[in-house]
């Protein structure tokens, strides 16, 4: 349907096209992201507990178990979830953080794409400022994580790392 067609059937029933566009285009409730108010909801319950059942978290958001199941899966399709996972607690395990320099020549893309693929980095950021890459390590002890980066350092393209052993979590 053109604007022209839009304009003349909204004369019947007292609307201008800019109210029929304004009807059906903005939606404020949700954000940049797709999200709305009831997808954040999820979010943080899934951040807080995320062995939560559907029909829990229906519950807690006064949806149905089906709603809140579509809702999670939309958001694990668009990425919004990159994947549930099990998180140590500090009674166990250790954590660390590796800065990472890139050679110039070697795209930084390529360098976070096989630093994900080491076992026990947990996430991988591009950031700015001295270093290319932060990984962040999550292994069962401090041998696993010096492990961790000897493979760090094998990894074509990195050309210094600055690693840091996380003492506390607060």
């Amino acid at each position: 349907m053109n604007s022209a067609s839009l304009e003349r059937n909204s004369h019947r029933i007292g609307l201008g096209l800019t109210e029929i566009v304004k009807s059906v285009y903005i939606d404020r409730s949700v954000d940049a992201r797709g999200l709305d108010e009831l997808d954040d909801k999820i979010l943080e319950l899934l951040k807080d507990d995320g062995r939560a059942s559907y029909i829990d978290i229906g519950k807690r958001v006064r949806l149905s178990e089906g709603a809140v199941r579509k809702r999670i899966k939309a958001m694990v399709d668009s990425g919004v979830i990159s994947r549930f996972t099990v998180q140590l607690g500090f009674t166990k395990g250790a954590k660390a953080v590796t800065l990472v320099s890139v050679d110039p020549q070697v795209p930084t893309s390529a360098v976070s794409e096989n630093l994900k693929k080491i076992p026990g980095v947990e996430v991988v950021y591009e950031v700015t400022g001295q270093y290319d890459i932060t990984a962040v390590m999550s292994t069962l002890n401090v041998a696993e994580v010096n492990q961790c980066v000897e493979e760090i350092r094998r990894v074509k393209g990195v050309v210094n790392t600055n690693t840091m052993i996380i003492l506390r979590q607060r």
